[in-house]
C-alpha cells in the first residue's frame, strides 16, 4: 500500500523553525484504516497533563502533533496526538462546527530522551468521504514561549494569531491512492450521519 511522509519545518506564519522538524508518516496497511506515525522532538513543555492517558479534549493546550483531513464539502477530521498517550478525535462540518467528538482510536506514544514517537490507527470511516486536502501542525512551549508550527502555513504578517482552522491553506493529498475505500464508498460512514 501507499505511504506519505511530511515534515513540519515552519511556524504557523511561515518562519523557519530552529529545531528538528516534527515528522508525520501516513501508511495504509489495508482498506480499513490509516496508520499515522509521529516522530518529534520532545520539549517537555508544558508539563504532562494530569488527565489520564486516552481521549483528552483540551490536548491542544499541551505539547501536541496534529493532522487535519478535509473534503470538498467542508467536512474535516481533526486528529491530535501527544507524547503522553493522549489523543483527540473531532469531526467537523464547517469551520469549527463540531459534528462529533469523544471518539476512540488506537494510539500509543513513547518518550525516548529528547524525542517522542507515536503510532495511531485511524479507521477509514472517521475520514470525511472523498478526502482531498490536509494540513498538519505541532505545538509546544508555555505562555510567551508557546510555539505553533504548520506544514502549510499562512503568509508572514497576514494574521495576528495562529488559527489551525483556516481551511483555505490546506493543500491537496492523494487520499484516493492512500485509502481507496474513502473514495469508493457510495455514502458517508455512520460516523458522518
Amino acid at each position: 500500500m501507499n505511504n506519505f511522509e511530511y515534515k513540519i519545518q515552519t511556524t504557523w506564519d511561515d518562519r523557519r523553525i530552529d529545531h528538528d522538524p516534527v515528522s508525520l508518516k501516513f501508511e495504509s496497511i489495508d482498506d480499513e484504516s490509516l496508520i499515522i506515525k509521529i516522530d518529534a522532538p520532545f520539549f517537555g513543555d508544558p508539563e504532562q497533563p494530569k488527565q489520564r492517558a486516552g481521549e483528552f479534549f483540551n490536548l491542544w493546550d499541551y505539547e501536541v502533533a496534529e493532522a487535519f483531513f478535509l473534503n470538498e464539502e467542508g467536512k474535516y477530521l481533526e486528529l491530535e496526538f501527544g507524547p503522553y498517550n493522549h489523543f483527540l478525535v473531532i469531526l467537523l462540518d464547517g469551520v469549527r462546527q463540531v459534528f462529533k467528538q469523544d471518539l476512540q482510536i488506537e494510539y500509543k506514544a513513547q518518550i525516548n530522551g529528547n524525542r517522542w514517537t507515536g503510532i495511531g490507527k485511524i479507521p477509514e470511516s472517521l475520514f470525511p468521504r472523498m478526502t482531498t486536502k490536509m494540513n498538519a501542525y505541532a505545538i509546544h512551549g508555555s505562555n510567551v514561549s508557546r510555539v505553533y508550527e504548520s506544514l502549510y502555513p499562512t503568509p508572514f504578517g497576514k494574521y495576528q494569531n495562529p488559527d489551525f482552522h483556516r481551511l483555505d491553506y490546506f493543500q491537496p493529498i492523494d487520499f484516493k491512492s492512500l485509502l481507496p475505500l474513502n473514495w469508493n464508498r457510495s455514502n458517508s460512514s455512520d460516523y458522518w450521519n
